[in-house]
């Protein structure tokens, strides 16, 4: 982007935009003449080291002014802390409508690049090579000496990072924060608080995650849950177990809230359940604790107990419940039933479903591989994916 807003402001301080920009409506005529001539072989004559053909130019224009724009706009608009700050406009370009425009438009960029690169080629390779790496309007080979050092030094540099980001995948995990850093900063202090209207609850709801395969549970589910209990301890001063009738009979809490996966997809649902605020009341965390794990009944999909962690400022927060209701019926098993958590400031990995137990910690580092969570120690994700 920044790459991009360099290249428009030297576009204009130029007269270069000339080149680009249509100045009458006879383009379009003219563009198709043009591409004629190109499908039937007989290639129009080349000036385009002092203007463009209609065709390229028309191309151009779409590609600079409209591809492009549309591209980095729907690819923002993907980004659930944008999509959720932005209100209404969050909501009319939604997610997957950005998701399929974005996917629109970088199949134009693909198309482009592969007629453009397949024209430079056929239409006189070394003048018009010439013309984009070395400046010049010849027919010699200096396009050539530059571009093929740098075709070397892109084949190197991949050969060697392949394997190094294999090798070194927490290295390059950690580089990429940093790298992210100043932009995360921006969105990463917008809260959501945005909610939505019935009207806005989406007809299929996605499930995702490993189900719970234990005879515990199935006799749960048998039973309708009647023997649940919510195991709270750690750095608490009340320990606590709560049924699932204690659970209802504490002060309810509903909304309705865009969940965002970070595999891509989104749902809007209504939640019904306890706001964690009132629980944090009743276990009264010590000074000591700083956050709170949360234990699935499942098992994580490469094995081993799935579990996720949260920041006791997470767990205030307005929009932060343990729900068992789902667009006002019981929480299915499918979507986390008897219990998950609905923690609206963040990603859907994070909401830890089937829970069966809350450990207040000081800190992470010793759980897992001490990454916060189960799908950061396993698949790389950021420990604070907010949206």
């Amino acid at each position: 982007m920044i790459n991009g807003i360099a290249f428009y402001i030297l576009l204009f301080a130029t007269d270069q935009w000339r080149r680009v920009v249509p100045s009458t409506w006879e383009v379009f005529p003219n563009a198709l003449s043009t591409a004629l001539q190109y499908l039937s072989l007989t290639f129009p004559a080349d000036h385009s080291w002092t203007r463009y053909n209609s065709l390229q130019q028309l191309i151009y224009f779409l590609t600079i002014f409209l591809a492009a724009p549309t591209s980095i706009l729907t690819g923002l608009m993907q980004g659930p802390a944008i999509s959720n700050r932005l209100g209404w406009f969050g909501r009319a370009l939604n997610r997957q409508r950005a998701r399929s425009i974005h996917f629109l438009a970088m199949w134009w960029f693909l198309i482009f690049i592969l007629i453009h690169v397949t024209l430079v080629f056929i239409t006189g390779a070394r003048v018009n090579l010439n013309m984009m790496w070395a400046g010049v309007n010849n027919s010699s080979w200096s396009g050539f000496a530059v571009l093929l050092p740098a075709l070397v030094l892109v084949g190197v540099t991949w050969w060697w990072a392949s394997p190094f980001t294999l090798r070194h995948a927490r290295l390059v995990q950690r580089i990429g924060e940093v790298i992210s850093r100043p932009f995360g900063s921006v969105t990463q202090s917008w809260d959501a608080t945005s909610q939505l209207t019935e009207k806005d609850i989406s007809p299929h709801f996605w499930p995702n995650g490993t189900m719970p395969r234990s005879e515990e549970f199935e006799r749960m589910v048998e039973n309708n849950f009647a023997d649940y209990r919510l195991r709270i301890g750690g750095l608490v001063e009340n320990p606590a177990e709560f049924s699932r009738a204690a659970l209802k009979a504490m002060p309810k809490q509903e909304q309705i809230t865009t969940h965002f996966c970070i595999q891509g997809w989104s749902g809007v649902a209504k939640w019904g359940g306890v706001p964690m605020r009132h629980i944090l009341d009743l276990v009264k965390p010590t000074a000591e604790a700083r956050y709170a794990v949360l234990y699935s009944l499942a098992d994580g999909g490469d094995g081993g107990r799935y579990y996720d962690s949260h920041s006791l400022r997470n767990m205030r927060h307005e929009l932060t419940i343990l729900a068992y209701e789902m667009n006002g019926a019981p929480l299915s098993v499918l979507h986390g039933a008897p219990l998950r958590l609905r923690c609206e400031n963040e990603v859907g990995f994070k909401m830890v479903k089937w829970i069966a137990a809350i450990e207040f910690v000081h800190d992470y580092a010793d759980l897992g591989a001490g990454e916060g969570g189960y799908n950061e120690d396993h698949e790389f994700f950021g420990y604070r994916v907010p949206i």
